[in-house]
């Protein structure tokens, strides 16, 4: 045991549990006020419903011995998870039992993500079977699939710290809980903006911060892949945000502060899977390759009829897809003495990754809708329309986040116009 990598990882796993509070404000301020705290508590829900859904059963699924396919119950009630280095399916010089808890922190995260997609309309009580059963059904044979020795990794698929395990998954979910929640009820009818920029800043702030530990944390040492990683994750997102402002003040003449919090999420999405496998310059490019699918899904998005509310697809599904792609493009193998990628001789590997997305695309989507339509045999998904009007702060929690400048004036104003401008897109000017 090692106690600099054991400190590394105390920090990292903090940084990581960090990130679900984070999102939490970030997706909070993009919301109207009569939703702020509904949707916070998606993010915070996840804390607690997955943390304990993980420690019971989804840890041994994802990272114990099993099969190509999933982990044995050897890991099950955190059994044989104790405080020596030994026990876990890769090699540790950190605690077992930390190292079960830093990938809780990842799993906690990826189901919150996924209310982005639905906020202002799901009831709460289904949301949180979902994520639940979710994190068990779909996030832990994938993460096995992955980074548990399953058959993804034999076929030699990448993914640092979770573009495929977290990001991808995320976005597929959230593509389809979007479509079979359905559209919020004024979707199209009003004007549904940001009532707190200032949060989503605050929100975009911490999460790069908790990411650092998302990232470097994924060496599992204080190791020079891990100060690598640090660095990715420092230059992708910057590189991310500069292109996103020129694409801003090109579309409509001004940069702004929705679009500048997006590109920094977009940017740390995207260099996820690569943080540990590139160079500081390959990741800077990355980082602004990644901008222009991203910025074109939400203008794409803001065509259709689609209710992605928070924009967790573009983000997050398109942002760890390409993220995911380029790794195979720009791993370079004398940074690590492990990986070789397209640029460096090793063509076949892009294929490999894309696999790996497509695979996870199919996984998560189709588990995504089947455990929705069960649940929804037994819970109803979707708040009443009154409940929508009124705003589920209330009718779903019995609070307000503004109890004398918040809901009511929204509620009043609701109908006055008939805009169809969405959180994630109030700085691209929609065309809808």
């Amino acid at each position: 045991m090692n106690q600099a990598d054991t400190a590394w990882m105390l920090i990292s796993t903090a940084l990581v549990l960090l990130m679900t509070p984070a999102l939490a404000f970030f997706y909070g301020g993009l919301v109207r006020s009569k939703n702020a705290l509904n949707t916070m508590m998606m993010s915070y829900i996840s804390l607690g419903f997955v943390g304990v859904a993980w420690a019971l059963i989804g840890y041994t699924l994802a990272l114990s011995p099993g099969s190509n396919w999933l982990g044995d119950m050897s890991f099950a009630m955190l059994n044989q998870v104790g405080l020596a280095e030994t026990g876990a399916i890769v090699p540790l010089t950190i605690p077992h039992a930390l190292y079960m808890a830093f990938q809780a922190t990842f799993c906690i995260i990826t189901a919150a993500l996924i209310s982005g997609a639905i906020v202002e309309r799901m009831r709460f009580s289904a949301y949180l079977t979902f994520i639940t059963l979710w994190s068990i059904v779909v996030y832990a044979p994938l993460a096995h699939w992955v980074w548990g020795g399953g058959w993804l990794a034999d076929m030699g698929a990448w993914d640092f710290a979770g573009g495929t395990v977290v990001h991808v998954n995320a976005g597929a979910a959230a593509l389809v809980a979007a479509l079979v929640v359905g559209k919020r009820s004024d979707f199209g009818g009003s004007s549904i903006l940001p009532h707190n920029v200032p949060t989503v800043l605050l929100g975009a702030g911490l999460l790069w911060f908790g990411w650092f530990g998302f990232n470097a944390g994924s060496a599992l040492a204080a190791s020079p892949i891990a100060g690598l990683a640090f660095v990715t994750t420092m230059l992708a997102p910057a590189a991310t945000l500069v292109v996103w402002t020129f694409l801003d003040i090109i579309r409509s003449g001004k940069p702004t502060a929705v679009g500048a919090a997006t590109a920094i999420v977009v940017g740390l999405v995207a260099i996820t899977p690569a943080a540990g496998f590139i160079s500081p310059m390959n990741a800077l490019l990355l980082g602004g390759i990644a901008a222009v699918p991203s910025y074109l899904a939400l203008i794409i998005r803001a065509k259709t009829s689609l209710d992605d509310s928070l924009d967790v697809v573009a983000a997050h599904g398109v942002g760890g897809t390409v993220g995911a792609i380029l790794t195979g493009v720009f791993a370079d193998m004398s940074l690590n003495g492990l990986f070789n990628g397209a640029l460096y001789g090793n063509p076949g590997q892009v294929m490999i990754q894309a696999t790996a997305v497509l695979t996870a695309i199919v996984y998560s989507g189709g588990m995504s809708f089947i455990l929705l339509k069960l649940i929804g045999l037994v819970i109803p998904l979707r708040a009443s329309v009154t409940d929508e009007n009124t705003g589920l702060d209330i009718t779903q929690h019995g609070e307000e986040a503004y109890l004398h400048t918040g809901g009511a004036t929204e509620r009043m104003h609701a109908s006055s116009t008939a805009l169809n401008v969405q959180p994630m897109l109030s700085p691209l000017k929609s065309d809808a």
